[in-house]
């Protein structure tokens, strides 16, 4: 069951990390519990540059944001996807 605190993913969940869990769980086929907030996409999860860009695609369509290519060069771990959407999404 999905919570919907607001609390720092960095300590806890947020409903915001709770669908980017969702989502990384789904687009890798890895388990959401295996997630936090401190996990490399690439290294951890495991993301090559084909699930990268599923993923981006997902993540601009659940939250109604554009994620240029310059931001997604800088996003390493899952707790910058929570960010950049805290800061960005519509």
């Amino acid at each position: 069951m999905r919570s919907n605190s607001a609390v720092n993913p960095k300590g806890g969940t947020t409903v915001i990390f709770e669908k980017v869990k969702g989502i990384l769980a789904e687009q890798l086929d890895i388990d959401e519990d295996s997630i936090t907030a401190d996990s490399s996409i690439v290294e951890d999860l495991g993301a090559d540059s084909l699930d990268i860009v599923d993923l981006v695609m997902s993540l601009e369509d659940e939250f109604d944001t554009e994620i240029p290519d310059e931001a997604i060069e800088g996003i390493k771990t899952v707790g910058d996807i929570v960010h950049y959407i805290e800061e960005n999404a519509n």
